[in-house]
């Protein structure tokens, strides 16, 4: 694998373009790992009795998580709290995380059919506003800026991004062999590569990731946040195995896969607390 090789992999002819992604250096062991992460939190005694706790919990946990990378680094306690999420830019981040945990869920059905139209709507519902002349709910154009303080990385130009997007969309449609965790963790490392968006692209990237998971069935209930797990391994390693994404390596690839794979089992670890606080008639 070389530079870009994952664009042009979404970008071939190739009927099931991401299965060889699956093949990589540990990328197996990963996907085991998550799924036997995934299975401990399912089969904990308080879910089948309180689920639906544990996925609002999680849900408000994750939106913590993405905000947090996003540079809102608040306390979920804060989050709990607040309900103006309009005062200035880290509230604003916050506002857009929120929005965006709570529609995903309503756009599960549409995935598989117009991945185009529900990145359109993400965006629209993180900008939170659809008044003419913004550059909301739709790529960028030629010469439009991005605002995306986290990555600093050269951005793609419109017509690969177009492209990008496009050979994106197809393979979400296709379907294909490669594990959930495989292509979520492409779906997140493209768009926040292409950035396609005017703003909020890191927390479009991984709402994304999220309905992947949960639409796949690997996380039918939405209670394993990977953002909880994104954020809890840090920013600076979630750069450094991004990097490895956008270099297009076997070992970059790789490490970026096991890295997302990390953050679900956090996320499911996270998931697994919350529980046990339940159990104990802590929380």
């Amino acid at each position: 694998m070389g530079p870009q090789c994952v664009g042009s992999l979404l970008m071939s002819s190739a009927s099931d373009p991401l299965a060889a992604l699956g093949a990589l250096p540990g990328v197996a062991e990963s996907v085991e790992s998550v799924r036997n992460a995934v299975d401990r939190v399912y089969g904990h005694r308080v879910m089948r009795r309180r689920g639906g706790e544990i996925t609002s919990e999680a849900a408000l946990r994750g939106a913590r998580g993405s905000a947090a990378l996003s540079g809102a680094d608040w306390a979920l306690e804060e989050v709990r709290r607040r309900t103006d999420f309009g005062a200035d830019p880290e509230a604003l981040t916050v506002g857009a995380a929120l929005r965006l945990t709570a529609e995903g869920g309503q756009l599960l059905s549409i995935w598989r059919q117009s991945p185009m139209r529900v990145l359109a709507r993400l965006h629209l519902v993180a900008s939170g506003r659809a008044e003419a002349g913004d550059v909301v709910g739709r790529p960028r154009l030629a010469g439009e800026p991005v605002d995306e303080p986290l990555v600093d990385l050269p951005l793609p130009d419109a017509d690969e991004v177009a492209g990008r997007l496009d050979g994106l969309s197809r393979v979400v449609i296709a379907g294909g062999s490669a594990p959930a965790l495989v292509t979520a963790a492409v779906v997140h490392g493209e768009l926040l590569a292409l950035r396609p968006f005017a703003s909020y692209n890191g927390l479009v990237a991984r709402a994304a990731e999220r309905i992947v998971l949960i639409n796949s069935g690997l996380d039918p209930k939405a209670i394993c946040p990977a953002e909880v797990g994104h954020a809890e391994q840090g920013a600076q390693a979630y750069l450094e195995a991004f990097k490895g994404y956008v270099s297009g390596s076997a070992e970059g690839m790789a490490a970026w896969i096991a890295h997302c794979g990390r953050a679900v089992e956090l996320g499911a670890r996270e998931s697994t607390a919350v529980c046990e606080a339940l159990q104990r008639g802590a929380a």
